[in-house]
This record gives structure tokens, C-alpha cells and sequence, in this order.
């Protein structure tokens, strides 16, 4: 594929992303309108405040409970891991501990990469974007941080199988912040007569050529000659996200685009019941002409005061919409019901505390999994391992890391599918070996229980090294001689053990004895 023009590559897709924008849109302005603003919208746009607030609130529940399951604090999401054939010739187990260090170092180095460069806090933002309109565009920095693309800003081209074939950005740049020699390039326009910043139109254009991708940016036409250049696929600084995978389509869907209909629905009559409210909460005296009450004598009376006036001529207007009201309020209630457990705004697995536990991050990894369906296949593809091969790469091109040879070592998601298959094995061996506790008792568990094999495959199940962790059956033979000899001990007195340990120091002497005696001639 050959592109000439970054502008006319990110023309040519915005008729595709249209339909896609429009639903985007859709959703952003149910649930948090700032996410993907209206046509033409800027900075000092006032956005309109939706009548309900449980799209914002299922929004950012989402967004936090995935961002805790995808990247959880305080330990890598990832794993650097020493394929089978390397791991094979490697015998002694002093060497292989000392590799497994050094690479839980690096994992280590990475995370703190995340935290310095406040990459989370991304993830969060592209997160929002990926639910509410199914898709964003991550660039990491050759220097530092990583941005999120929003979708009116960049377009996709994919190939059937949903790789990438080409996108382009579009960013608005103010001519002042563009380096000298591009401003020296394009020339200078005319001052804008409102007294704004003279700003430009910059195109960044990303397409496959061969085994590799090509990048340039262009202003007004001309290209940029030092945004030239080329990266590898695993390389690339550019990461799309999509929240769905549909065959054949350049982008996804959101999740919130799944519930447009209650959401639409209970916006109406949140609106209905709050305009309602107003307007029966209006209160409106009406006062016989013919009566004896006069006007002015209820408009004149201060509070508690004793006037003349007959109470058969004073009424107070009301809408008598009651029932009508009952009615929408309780349409109200299912809607938000249904939504409330779409958004898993129900749930109370997550303590309020500063450290949570693995085994509540697994849960709720297993939670998301069930109400999104298969969410961690396509973020664990599409986010969380070009996330760490592009950190990685950054940091070894500043010197950060040593290089690795990439076809000795590797990468491995360990949170998302992964934590889940190995949290559904835990389950799975406990509820084994409960259910046999009960059915036949425990002394029959320790007859027939393997207690090697069990611990084994619990910090299989746990993703928990045991090397060096778990006795192994010489030492828990050992280990139980000595606690016989100690009840032994305690049972018969000092006396008894030094007796049988000078019997033992005899026996000991006779047998040295004998080996020293030369053999019979």
C-alpha cells in the first residue's frame, strides 16, 4: 500500500467512520456529553446536562473496575517469561533463579514507568471512550506519556482479519508551536482578526508497506521531511483499540450503544417527571371574584396574621397527575433496575480499602467477565500487549533496560483470560477437595491426598513460584524424625536420651572398630 497524502488518506475514511461517529455521539451525550462533543464543538462549548445521571455513573463504574482487573496496583500485569527451548538447556537451578530475579526486576522497572508517566490515568480516559463509543487511538510518545486519539480525529483501515492496514490523524496545531523549520516551510498566513491563536491542520498518515509500517506528517500539503521513518508491527507507537471485534467493519461498537434504548427512554422521562415536578411544585392561590375575601388581604398578611375572609373562597390549583406521575416513576424504576445491572452498579465485591486483595481483583476479573462476555480476549490483543511492548521499547532505547532478545524472552498477560482460567482451576481443586472432606472425612484425606501434588497445583492455579517454597520428601521425613525424637524426648526424661544417645556413640565406636581391623589372613 502506497499513500502519497496524509490528508487525502484520513478524507477518504471519514465517509466509513460517519455512521460509527454519529452513534458515538449518540451515547456520549446520554451519558457524559464531553467524551465526543457535537460537530463543531470547542472549548467553550456548554454542553447539555443529560436529565439522568446513571449513564455517567455505569460509565465510570466500568471504566474503574476494568482499569483495577486489567491493571491492578501494586503488582506487573504481565510477565517476562523464558520460552521452553532456552528454559530447557538452563540446568543449574542457582542460574535459573538468578535469571527469574533479573527479569522480575525489568517487570518491575516497567510498572514504575506506568506509574511515573501517569499512564493509568490514559488507560482510564481511552476506557471511557472505548465504552461509551467503542473505540480510541493510543500514540505513545518517543519521549515521554502516551495520549488517547479520539474518534472525530483519526481514521481506520483494516484487513479482514483485523489488522491494521492504514489510519491517519488529524490534530489542530497552533502555527507557534510547529518548529522553525516547518514554519519556515509552510510560510506564514495572515493574523486572525479576532485577536485568536493561528492555528493549522496537522495530518499524520501510518500505512503498511511490505513487513513494516511508514509514518509522515504533513501541514497544508507539504510534508514534513524528519516525520519520516518506518517501525516494525510490534514496534509501532500507535495502538487502536476497539471494545467489539465485527468481521469486516474498521471499528467497534460500544457498550453503551448496546443500551441506547433504555437509556434514550428513561432520559425522556427522567425529563417529563423533572419539567412535571417543577411545574406542580408552582403554587398558585385562586380566590373567589365574587367572595368575600379580598385579594389584597392574602397578598398584605404577614405570617400568623389574623384577617377577615371566608376559606370557601380561597383554592389552591393543582395538576391532579398524580397516577400519571406513579406511572412513569415506576417505568423509572425498572429502567434504572435493567441498567443498574448492566453497568454492575450493584455490585460490592471491591472493599473500600488502599489494598485490595488478588483474590477480590480475580473476582471481580470473573464479575466482568460474565456481564461483558469475552472483553479480555480482544483488550489483552489490542491493549495490554502493545502497551508493554511499546513501554519496553521506549525504555530500552533510552538506556532504561537492557535489550532483550526477543526470541528468548517474552511477554505474557497474566491478568484478564489468564487470571481467570487459573482462578476457575482454584475453584475448581477446592471445591475437590472440600466436597472429599465431607463425603469421607478428613482422615481419609490424609490417607489418600497427595499433599505435594495439591500444594503444587494451588500455586499453579495461584500463579505462585514454589521453588525452594515447598519441602520436598527427604526433608519432611527428616523433619518428622526429629519431632518424634523431641516428643520422644519429652515423654521419657533427659536421662533416657542421653542413655540412648551414649548407646548410640558406642554402637558408633564398634562399627568404626571393625572397619579398622585388617582382614583375616
Amino acid at each position: 500500500m502506497i499513500v502519497n497524502s496524509a490528508k487525502k488518506l484520513y478524507s477518504s475514511g471519514e465517509s466509513t467512520r460517519s455512521s460509527f461517529l454519529q452513534r458515538g455521539r449518540d451515547a456520549s451525550e446520554l451519558t457524559i456529553p464531553f467524551v465526543l462533543p457535537p460537530e463543531g464543538s470547542g472549548s467553550a462549548t456548554n454542553y447539555s446536562t443529560p436529565f439522568q445521571g446513571i449513564g455517567a455513573r455505569g460509565v465510570n463504574n466500568l471504566s474503574s473496575k476494568l482499569l483495577l482487573a486489567l491493571m491492578p496496583p501494586n503488582s506487573p500485569f504481565f510477565k517476562l517469561l523464558l520460552n521452553e527451548k532456552e528454559l530447557s538447556k538452563i540446568q543449574d537451578e542457582e542460574v535459573l533463579a538468578e535469571i527469574e530475579y533479573s527479569l522480575s526486576q525489568i517487570e518491575q522497572s516497567v510498572m514504575s514507568e506506568i506509574e511515573v508517566q501517569a499512564i493509568r490515568e490514559v488507560i482510564f480516559e481511552a476506557l471511557r471512550h472505548l465504552i461509551i463509543t467503542g473505540n480510541a487511538l493510543l500514540y505513545a510518545s518517543p519521549d515521554n506519556g502516551i495520549r488517547v486519539f479520539h474518534l472525530d480525529r483519526y481514521i481506520m483501515r483494516r484487513d479482514p482479519m483485523g489488522g491494521i492496514l492504514a489510519l491517519a490523524t488529524k490534530e489542530s496545531v497552533a502555527y507557534d508551536a510547529l518548529p522553525l523549520e516547518v514554519q519556515e516551510l509552510i510560510g506564514e498566513d495572515e493574523e486572525p482578526k479576532d485577536g485568536t491563536i493561528q492555528t493549522c491542520d496537522l495530518y499524520t498518515a501510518v500505512y503498511k508497506e511490505g513487513k513494516k509500517f511508514k509514518v509522515f506528517q504533513e501541514v497544508k500539503g507539504i510534508r514534513i521531511p524528519k516525520s519520516e521513518g518506518s517501525f516494525r508491527e510490534d514496534k509501532l507507537p500507535y495502538i487502536p483499540l476497539r471494545y467489539t471485534r465485527i468481521d469486516g467493519e474498521d471499528y467497534g461498537r460500544g457498550f453503551v450503544e448496546e443500551y441506547l434504548g433504555d437509556l434514550k427512554s428513561l432520559e425522556v422521562l427522567s425529563k417529563s417527571i423533572v419539567e412535571g415536578a417543577a411545574a406542580a411544585s408552582k403554587a398558585i392561590f385562586l380566590v373567589n371574584p365574587n367572595g368575600t375575601t379580598r385579594i389584597r388581604t392574602l397578598t398584605d398578611s404577614p405570617n400568623g396574621a389574623v384577617v377577615q375572609g371566608n376559606a370557601a373562597d380561597v383554592t389552591v390549583l393543582q395538576m391532579e397527575k398524580y397516577n400519571d406521575f406513579r406511572v412513569a416513576l415506576e417505568t423509572i424504576e425498572t429502567i434504572n433496575g435493567r441498567l443498574s445491572y448492566a453497568f454492575l452498579l450493584n455490585s460490592s465485591i471491591q472493599r473500600q480499602a488502599e489494598r485490595v486483595t488478588a483474590e477480590e481483583i480475580r473476582t471481580l476479573s470473573q464479575e466482568l467477565e460474565s456481564a461483558l462476555g469475552g472483553l479480555y480476549s480482544i483488550l489483552a490483543t489490542e491493549l495490554q500487549m502493545p502497551l508493554v511492548n511499546t513501554i519496553m521499547n521506549r525504555m530500552t532505547k533510552k538506556k532504561q533496560l537492557p535489550p532483550l532478545p526477543k526470541k528468548v524472552v517474552r511477554p505474557k498477560i497474566i491478568t484478564g483470560v489468564e487470571a481467570l482460567g487459573r482462578g476457575n482451576d482454584l475453584n475448581r481443586l477446592d471445591s475437590f477437595v472440600a466436597g472429599s472432606m465431607q463425603t469421607v472425612g478428613p482422615e481419609a484425606m490424609q490417607t489418600y491426598l497427595n499433599l505435594s501434588n495439591y500444594f503444587t497445583k494451588r500455586a499453579t492455579a495461584l500463579g505462585i513460584d514454589i521453588d525452594g517454597l515447598i519441602r520436598d520428601e527427604e526433608e519432611v521425613q527428616q523433619m518428622m524424625q526429629q519431632q518424634q525424637m523431641q516428643a520422644l524426648a519429652e515423654k521419657m526424661g533427659p536421662n533416657a536420651v542421653n542413655a540412648m544417645g551414649q548407646q548410640n556413640v558406642e554402637e558408633m565406636k564398634q562399627e568404626a572398630a571393625q572397619q579398622e581391623e585388617p582382614p583375616p589372613q
